[in-house]
């Protein structure tokens, strides 16, 4: 079992950045594929940005070169760090997990998520 806990959410206005962190419990987090996922209001949940156990990276189109995702195997944890925020990136953020290797287009989604965070830009 992996349970996992963001922080890091808040209000920012737009253009200025945001760092979540997600707190993963379990011996094999080093051998997760960890990543985020956000759901704005009246929308569907999207995927944002993921990290494999070899540190290959995946991002959305939307947040490509915005958005930096990382992870620390020896703090079990895993960052986003969001710069150049705009307004529609308002929305509850979720740490996912998944030992497929794998975040992105996962049937169901990835296995684990967390509580989710909550991040809000003002225009």
């Amino acid at each position: 079992q992996v349970q996992l806990v963001e922080s890091g959410g808040g209000l920012v206005q737009a253009g200025g950045s945001l760092r979540l962190s997600c707190a993963a419990s379990g011996r094999l987090f080093s051998s997760y594929a960890m990543g985020w996922f956000r759901q704005a209001p009246g929308k569907e949940r999207e995927f944002v940005g993921a990290i494999n156990w070899n540190d290959n990276i995946d991002y959305s189109d939307s947040v490509q070169g915005r958005f930096i995702i990382s992870r620390d195997n020896a703090k079990n944890t895993v960052y986003l760090q969001m710069n150049s925020l705009k307004p529609e990136d308002t929305a509850i953020y979720y740490c996912v997990a998944d030992r497929s290797g794998v975040i992105r287009g996962l049937p169901g989604g990835p296995t684990y998520w967390g509580q989710g965070t909550q991040v809000t830009v003002s225009s």
